[in-house]
């Protein structure tokens, strides 16, 4: 086993592979950016090294400055968590060619099934079928409307090296191919660093179903139940359960057996995920995701194998101890992905702040993953992911029954979250009955009984001089001290403008032409130019926040009178950005 593992990631992923390893005795080394000087993955490690910078491609995609924190700190092994660099190839072997231990699949794994084109012929090639989709990268928009006229619309655009919803977009018409194209390819880039796109036909109404695979270096192979991830926002996972409800056990067979035949045919080791859409008592295979999911949990909750101890058991050479016979799936988990964002309306707005006060549930069968403790501020810089509210149940009524009591216990303030909208799902007689599909909640939820999150902020008072025990770096080592400082722990948070001055659809409220955003981010495109004639709705410019990007449109008609900021601005909440005469 490793004597020392450094985790490549931030957050609450972060904060899961730090817990396994300190359970298994094994050292942690943390990483983290500017903004996350004080995380919570920073604070629970033996020790943290600064990598600089505050966007990720700054800090967490830095790839000399991590290897120079695993050369520091003595580390024998990196765990990648998920997002960033677990699926990059080119990561994966800097780390081995350091004689570090990579913990996840080899780099010729991740090369195959991390270029979602070649991942679908390797899966071809060992007889599982995928979505009818181009295997030629998309450079011009006339290729998608080509494909689209060929195969039918909508189709989708999805980001080769890409996973997770980032960088897809949806194309209804041939209108909307050069747009689409453009923000697909800024979204990949943005999170992963290259813009490589491919087209494939977007089903009406599937459901998105998902394979845990687990294999090792010797050649065994198993798969632990399946996954249901179809309560999507954005082609973004809401709620993910564990089984996948309402599918005969014979086509549940046929996709783990589909699973291991494509992970046993790109000699894939560790833990990985192989994706499939079910639509009509058929499933089709989407993509292989090389790394730990998100939604690993559920699987853990239903089979009692802590996955991440799996992945560090398998990086260190060690045989499977189970076969494929040995799993059992017992009872039903559930999973809340607990996001900054507002859901009012059926918005889903990013939602960067300070999380003034969190208090998470409890109880049997109910576990909250979190990289966020009260004080701790969500980046506009990073995933919005606050944490993740897991809860099992002998029957799916009863882990919803238990997830319902869990989501009514949590409680954060200082920002708004997506937890009233797991509630509305979970109390939806349609997805009691198992009627949704990836379209579902964007198309049928309704979400218009939701009240604007209270912005008033606390008063402030004085405080004296406590002892407070701080946390400072030498030559980029993190040390613990003890220091008096002023008592700030009642001071106002920051305050946030008034819900009645921000737009929660992204089109601005403003009765008076001004166009302005409703979160903070930076400017990626400005659609008009001054002068130009625009429609209520019509986009006056993009703003990404959060990796997500965000159509800013006008709220009323006429003439574009000012243009305010350029492409690459950072803005914050409320800022104007346009005026429409």
């Amino acid at each position: 086993m490793f004597n020392k593992v450094l985790i490549a990631n931030r957050g609450e992923i972060a904060v899961r592979v730090i817990r396994a390893c300190q359970e298994m005795g094994v050292a942690t080394v943390a990483v983290y950016s500017e903004l996350d000087r004080n995380a919570l993955h920073v604070r629970l490690a033996d020790e943290a090294y600064s990598l600089g910078g505050q966007t990720a491609a700054e800090s967490y995609l830095n790839t000399d400055a991590i290897l120079d924190a695993i050369e520091r700190s003595g580390a024998d092994a990196v765990h990648p968590g998920y997002g960033f660099f677990s699926e990059n190839a080119d990561f994966a072997r800097a780390i081995t060619e350091k004689g570090v231990t990579f913990i996840g699949p080899p780099p010729s794994a991740i090369t195959v099934m991390g270029d979602k084109i070649s991942a679908r012929e390797a899966a071809e090639q060992v007889g599982v079928r995928g979505v009818p989709g181009s295997t030629k990268l998309i450079t011009d928009p006339s290729q998608i409307i080509e494909f689209g006229d060929s195969h039918g619309w909508p189709i989708a655009i999805k980001a080769a090296y890409g996973g997770g919803g980032r960088g897809m977009k949806v194309v209804e018409a041939a209108d909307e191919a050069a747009a689409s194209l453009e923000s697909a390819k800024r979204e990949s880039l943005a999170y992963f660093g290259r813009d490589e796109c491919y087209v494939e036909r977007y089903l009406t109404r599937p459901r998105h179903v998902e394979v845990q695979v687990l294999a090792d270096s010797h050649g065994n192979c198993v798969y632990l139940g399946t996954r249901d991830c179809s309560a999507q926002r954005r082609h973004q996972k809401l709620i993910e359960e564990a089984p996948a409800p309402g599918i005969p056990i014979e086509t549940i067979a046929a996709m783990g057996k589909a699973a291991v035949a494509v992970a046993k045919g790109c000699n894939y080791v560790n833990a990985g995920t192989v994706e499939f859409l079910y639509e009509d008592g058929e499933f089709h295979y989407l993509e292989m995701n090389t790394r730990l999911q998100v939604e690993h949990p559920v699987t853990e909750m239903v089979t009692g194998i802590d996955l991440v101890e799996q992945q560090l058991r398998v990086a260190a050479g060690e045989t499977l101890s189970f076969e494929q016979s040995d799993i059992d799936i017992r009872g039903h988990a559930i999973e809340l992905r607990i996001n900054a964002e507002d859901p009012v309306g059926g918005a889903f707005l990013p939602c960067p702040g300070v999380i003034t006060s969190m208090a998470t549930p409890d109880g049997f069968g109910t576990r909250f993953d979190t990289g966020y403790e009260s004080g701790d501020e969500v980046s506009q810089f990073y995933d919005n992911l606050i944490g993740k509210l897991v809860v099992w149940g002998d029957t799916r009524a009863s882990a919803t029954a238990r997830a319902i009591r869990a989501v009514k216990e949590l409680h954060i303030e200082g920002i708004s979250t997506t937890a009233p909208a797991a509630l509305a799902i979970l109390q939806h007689p349609e997805f009691e009955a198992i009627e949704h599909s990836t379209k579902w909640v964007e198309e049928s939820l309704d979400l218009s009984h939701l009240a604007p999150a209270d912005d008033s902020a606390p008063g402030d008072d004085d405080s004296p001089l406590v002892k407070r025990d701080l946390d400072v770096e030498v030559n980029g080592k993190r040390f613990s001290v003890s220091m008096w400082v002023p008592d700030t722990s009642a001071s106002p948070a920051r305050s946030k403008r008034s819900s009645n001055s921000r737009s929660r659809t992204g089109t601005s409220a403003s009765g008076n032409g001004e166009v302005a955003v409703p979160m903070q981010g930076t400017i990626v495109k400005i659609a008009v130019a001054v002068g130009d004639t625009v429609e209520v709705g019509d986009t006056i410019v993009v703003l990404e926040a959060m990796k997500m990007e965000n159509n800013i449109a006008a709220g009323r008609a006429g003439a574009v009178a000012e243009i305010n900021v350029g492409e690459g601005d950072s803005v914050g909440s409320g800022d104007v950005v346009a005026l429409i005469s």
